[in-house]
């Protein structure tokens, strides 16, 4: 398996991120049964001396977008919120929420609502003691490349990998866990969201192909020695999410991942096959609708 570690940009967003290209490729069709590390658009984490693999909350909204919605304020968190959130899992997961809102309202060339939620996610790092990570060198650079959503894209990953090392470096890897669960419960509520009005063949399958994410996403912070009431009930959330999960039929295909050496990117690009009904998609847009309400509110 080769490894190579790259930024944290908001465009593959997570904590403690290495990209992941399986070079056996022997077994190029296989039933997914199990999860795999070998999903579309998907990053692998690397917790202690294992790996999970987690989507990517911007490459979620860009297929939001190309299912022809519009943009709408409503299924972003309240960038006031902030204010309100009082605990340490509270902050690290809305702060991954605000990771995924942020790349939402930047994709679609929401300048106004970018700033703000730039500064409900400095709010929250600040909170967390990550000061330098939106400093006010950082604040000017954004603010002069508004409307660059490219640019805005790349200034705001550097503010997050400032994040991702204070938090490894301090041993605070529980709430690298939170930001990236947060990052993931907001694009999947997106998703399921707008397909209530958009139902196209690809939002239902990033959909289902989140049957290998919430695997490893519960392992991910199983891992943690976090015994919080908060962090629990929201370990326990996903779980139940998980369950509906297992009704949901995923195979894959091996495809040759892209590269992109001078933004240190890598997208895999398997290609993949869901078999869910209406109904297991209207219990996982309520579960995660659920989920979201708790850590949010």
């Amino acid at each position: 398996m080769k490894l190579s570690k790259f930024i944290f940009p908001l465009a593959v967003f997570s904590f403690s991120m290495v990209s992941c290209v399986d070079s056996d490729k022997t077994n190029d069709k296989k039933d997914s049964t199990e999860p795999n590390n070998n999903q579309t658009d998907a990053d692998v984490v690397k917790v202690g001396n294992r790996l999970f693999s987690i989507p990517s909350p911007v490459q979620t909204s860009i297929l939001v977008k190309a299912s022809g919605a519009e943009y709408d304020k409503s299924l972003l968190n309240d960038d006031k919120a902030s204010e309100r959130y009082d605990t340490k899992t509270l902050k690290s997961v809305n702060l991954g929420i605000y990771g995924a809102d942020l790349g939402y309202v930047n994709l679609y060339g929401q300048t106004q609502d970018a700033v703000n939620y730039l500064n409900a996610a400095k709010n929250l790092s600040d909170d967390l003691g990550v000061t330098s990570a939106f400093s006010e060198e950082f604040i000017t650079q954004f603010q002069d490349n508004l409307g660059n959503t490219d640019s805005l894209l790349l200034i705001v990953s550097d503010a997050y990998q400032i994040i991702d090392e204070y938090l490894q470096n301090n041993e605070n890897n529980d709430v690298g866990g939170l930001v990236l669960a947060g990052g993931w419960i907001e694009a999947l509520y997106f998703t399921t969201q707008v397909y209530k009005t958009n139902p196209t063949k690809e939002l239902k399958q990033r959909i289902g192909e989140q049957k290998f994410s919430i695997v490893n996403l519960v392992k991910m912070l199983n891992s943690y020695n976090n015994d919080m009431d908060e962090y629990q009930d929201l370990v326990s959330g996903l779980e139940d999410l998980q369950n509906t999960y297992d009704a949901v039929e995923v195979t894959y295909e091996y495809a040759e991942p892209e590269v992109f050496e001078e933004k240190k990117l890598s997208i895999i690009k398997n290609k993949t096959e869901v078999n869910l009904n209406d109904a297991i998609i209207k219990d996982i847009t309520e579960k995660i609708a659920s989920i979201r309400t708790n850590i949010t509110q």
